[in-house]
């Protein structure tokens, strides 16, 4: 079992950053992800990292504006966003235990909402 809570979320304007987080308990070390979900629209993939945290992948909406990040020392995965634009808002949920790389997750946090103003 792995339990996972996110933290960071918040209020920014277009073009500024923000840092999410994610604590993992229980068992750990796994393929980890983003993703995030708009009202109205279906959950998206965001980015993800190995459980050794030497491959990522993120999707083309987000490259070389994220990063994503891990730290196994400390359980902790994150999530750099900078050059945030107004259709970055949305909930943004961690995952843990890669099922398909790197689409597919067994275990989800509750989620942060990120809201970026114009």
């Amino acid at each position: 079992q792995v339990q996972l809570v996110e933290s960071g979320g918040g209020l920014v304007q277009a073009g500024g950053s923000l840092r999410l987080s994610c604590a993992a308990s229980g068992r750990t070390g796994y393929d980890m992800a983003w993703f995030r979900q708009a009202p109205g629209k279906e959950r998206e993939f965001v980015a993800a990292i190995t459980g050794d945290g030497r491959r990522t992948f993120y999707a083309d909406s987000v490259k070389d504006r994220f990063t994503i990040s891990r730290d196994n020392t400390r359980n902790t995965m994150s999530l750099r966003m900078n050059s945030l634009k107004p259709e970055d808002t949305a909930a943004y949920s961690c995952a843990s235990y890669g099922t398909v790389w790197p689409y597919g997750y067994r275990y989800w946090g509750q989620g942060t909402q990120v809201t970026v103003s114009s």
